[in-house]
């Protein structure tokens, strides 16, 4: 079993404008990165848990159903009677999502070190992303959560950056650092690198995550495919998917989800195996997340792909 670590809330997608300024249509979708990943790594395959702080409210009880109807595991949400978080997303001409967040004080915030699970031998490996590593206390506690297993499963980790909920960059970057010590994949979109780094290219910062745990770095490049960091084989690049695409929302997470299906589909989702994977099963792997990332750009909203469907 893999166990997804994070925030899950309500996207409010807004819908196009009626021309009466006194109304504002909104679509909404239950989403966050984490619970995106958690459903994407269920809908390829994978058993998978999520471990997140859950509202009781109405929209939490609607987030919970979601996971129960997808196959998530569900002895590892932590219920709260606080709010659900709202991200308000305005889509661009070009796909790409802009985000707004509602989540002081609200439920997917609220975990604590003192209610991390005790995990045995079925779960496989972590994933670790998003918001949650910045807000307190659950950055705190995810990061304790990652100390305590690194040594002993794999742990996957997205830094996903969303100012909006944390705007200082510096704090994201510190946060980022902790995280990123003791991940052993680590992807991150051309976006984000550039965001918290905009002086330092993606080689250098890519060299000094795998000086820790680290094996691979894999960033994302949007159209123009994927590039891997390999501690062992250098870097080289895959080219993405040609599709006419209705929104990028969800494309990175359904990648996470892809990558993490590839290696635990073959029985290589163990970190001592990692530093012996060939360059050609890795560009596989790069492959088969760019394929399955390339069906979400063809859906609006984050709707990850079926096994079925990523060929």
């Amino acid at each position: 079993m893999y166990l997804v670590c994070g925030e899950a809330l309500f996207d409010f997608f807004s819908q196009p404008d009626s021309g009466q300024h006194n109304k504002v249509g909104y679509q909404a979708i239950a989403g966050g990165s984490p619970f995106n990943v958690a459903v994407g790594l269920r809908r390829l395959g994978v058993d998978t848990g999520f471990f997140a702080g859950i509202s009781t409210d109405y929209l939490g009880r609607r987030l919970a159903t979601v996971l129960e109807e997808e196959g998530v595991r569900n002895d590892f949400l932590i219920h709260f009677d606080a709010p659900t978080t709202l991200s308000m997303v305005a889509v661009g001409a070009d796909g790409s999502p802009q985000y707004s967040f509602r989540g002081e004080g609200c439920a997917d915030r609220l975990l604590t070190v003192a209610r991390l699970p005790t995990l045995d031998a079925s779960v496989r490996g972590l994933h670790v992303g998003s918001f949650s590593l910045v807000v307190q206390p659950v950055a705190d506690a995810l990061l304790a959560l990652v100390q305590r297993e690194s040594g002993k499963r794999l742990i996957t980790f997205d830094p996903n950056v969303r100012l909006n909920p944390a705007p200082s960059l510096e704090l994201w970057r510190g946060q980022v650092a902790k995280f990123a010590e003791h991940a052993h994949i680590i992807k991150v979109s051309d976006e984000d690198l550039h965001l918290l780094y905009p002086d330092i290219d993606a080689d250098t910062v890519a060299k000094g995550w795998l000086q820790h745990n680290c094996q691979l770095v894999i960033m994302t490049r949007g159209r123009q495919g994927a590039t891997v960091f390999s501690r062992e084989l250098g870097q080289w690049s895959v080219p993405s998917r040609e599709v006419k695409t209705a929104d990028t929302v969800g494309a990175g997470d359904t990648f996470q989800a892809a990558l993490i299906t590839f290696l635990t589909e073959r029985e290589l989702d163990a970190p001592a195996g990692l530093p012996t994977l060939s360059r050609e099963i890795l560009t596989d792997m790069l492959n088969f997340a760019v394929a399955a990332a390339a069906v979400t750009c063809t859906r609006e909203g984050p709707d990850l792909p079926y096994r079925d469907e990523v060929r």
